[in-house]
C-alpha cells in the first residue's frame, strides 16, 4: 500500500548533465583565478548571470565569454554603454589603459595581464585586469614596486602622448601612495627606516574594524617616513616613464587597438607589445570576442529585461 510519505522514483536517465551546458572553450582554472575570495552566493550569482547572458543570444551552451561578462558585472557593475563619451575623452581613456597594460607586460615581476577594456563600468571609464598565475600569500619587494609603477602608468602615458594629465588617475595615485606607505610602515621594506613598523592600530573587537591609528613615533620620524614614501613612488614613476618613453609607438598602437575593439585579451596585448602591426592581429577570441548585435524579433523582446521584485516580508497581523 502506498503511504503518504513515499517519494516517487525519478528517471535520471532523461536529465541533462550540467557539463553538457558548458562550451568547450570554458576554462575553469581562469575563472577560479578571477573569482578568488568569492563566497558561495557570489559564485551562484556569477553562474546565473552567465546563463542569462547566454539566453539573451539564444545560445544552447554557456561560453567563456558569458562567464567573463558575468564576472565583470559582478565585480565592477553592468556596462554603461548608454554613457555619452566624446571621442577625445575616449582616446584619453584608451591611452590611460594602454599605459597600465603595456607596463603589466613589460615589467618582469608584474602579475600576468588578463584583459584590458575601455567599456565604462560603474565609476570607471576603463579597466586593466591582471590575474595571478597561482595563489599567492607573500609578495616580494620587487613585485610591489612593479605594481606601483603599473598604477602610475596611466598618468605617465597621458603625459607622454598628449602632453597633459587628467583626473582619471586619482584612484591610481591613492592606491600607489597607500601601497608605498604600507611598504615603509608595515612591512619594513625601506632601507632608510630599517626593519621596523610604525603606527599601532586601535581596533574595537566587537565592531571588527579599525577605529584609529596610534602614532608611536616622533615628528622627525614622521618626516622621514613621508620622504621614504615619496621616494618609493617617485623612483617607480621614473621607471615607468623610462619604459613607456622607450616603447611610445607600441603604446600608441595599443591605444589605437583599444579604440577599434574596445576590449583586448592577454594574447593580443602581448602581440602588440612585441611590435606586430595591427593588421596582423587576429580578431578577438575567447573572453575578448565581441558578440554580434542581434535585432529583437518580436515586440516582447524589445522590452527591457526587468528583474522580478523581491518577495514581500511576512508580517504579523
Amino acid at each position: 500500500q502506498k503511504t503518504a510519505y513515499e517519494i516517487p522514483k525519478r528517471d535520471w536517465s532523461s536529465d541533462v548533465c550540467s557539463s553538457d551546458l558548458l562550451s568547450d572553450d570554458v576554462d575553469v582554472a581562469v575563472l577560479a583565478r578571477g573569482s578568488s575570495g568569492f563566497s558561495g552566493a557570489d559564485l551562484a550569482n556569477l553562474v546565473n548571470e552567465a546563463a542569462l547572458n547566454a539566453a539573451r543570444y539564444n545560445q544552447k551552451v554557456v561560453r567563456m565569454l558569458d562567464f567573463e561578462f558575468a564576472k565583470d558585472k559582478v565585480l565592477m557593475g553592468a556596462e554603461r554603454r548608454s554613457m555619452i563619451i566624446s571621442e577625445n575623452e575616449k582616446r584619453v581613456t584608451a591611452i590611460h589603459e594602454a599605459g597600465h597594460a603595456l607596463l603589466a607586460v613589460m615589467l618582469p615581476h608584474a602579475e600576468p595581464i588578463h584583459k584590458v577594456s575601455i567599456i565604462p563600468r560603474g565609476m570607471a571609464l576603463g579597466i586593466t585586469m591582471q590575474l595571478p598565475a597561482d595563489e599567492k600569500h607573500n609578495y616580494s619587494r620587487e613585485h610591489l614596486e612593479d605594481q606601483i609603477a603599473i598604477l602610475l602608468g596611466g598618468r605617465i602615458a597621458e603625459e607622454i602622448t598628449i602632453g597633459s594629465i587628467t583626473t582619471g588617475a586619482g584612484n591610481d595615485l591613492e592606491r600607489a601612495t597607500d601601497l608605498a606607505r604600507r611598504m615603509v610602515c608595515e612591512w619594513g621594506m625601506s632601507g632608510a627606516m630599517g626593519p621596523l613598523t610604525f603606527g599601532k592600530k586601535e581596533e574595537q573587537i566587537f565592531l571588527g574594524r579599525e577605529i584609529a591609528q596610534h602614532t608611536d613615533y616622533s615628528e622627525d620620524t614622521a618626516l622621514r617616513i613621508d620622504q621614504e614614501v615619496k621616494r618609493f613612488v617617485t623612483d617607480n614613476s621614473n621607471k615607468a616613464q623610462a619604459v613607456l618613453g622607450e616603447h611610445k609607438q607600441k603604446l600608441l598602437d595599443l591605444a589605437d587597438a583599444l579604440l577599434a575593439r574596445e576590449t583586448l585579451d592577454a594574447e593580443q596585448v602581448r602581440r602588440i607589445a612585441v611590435g606586430l602591426p595591427l593588421e596582423d592581429i587576429a580578431p578577438a577570441t575567447g573572453a575578448a570576442a565581441a558578440l554580434p548585435p542581434r535585432e529583437p524579433k518580436t515586440a516582447k523582446e524589445r522590452q527591457p529585461i526587468v528583474p522580478p521584485l523581491p518577495p514581500r516580508p511576512l508580517t504579523q497581523e
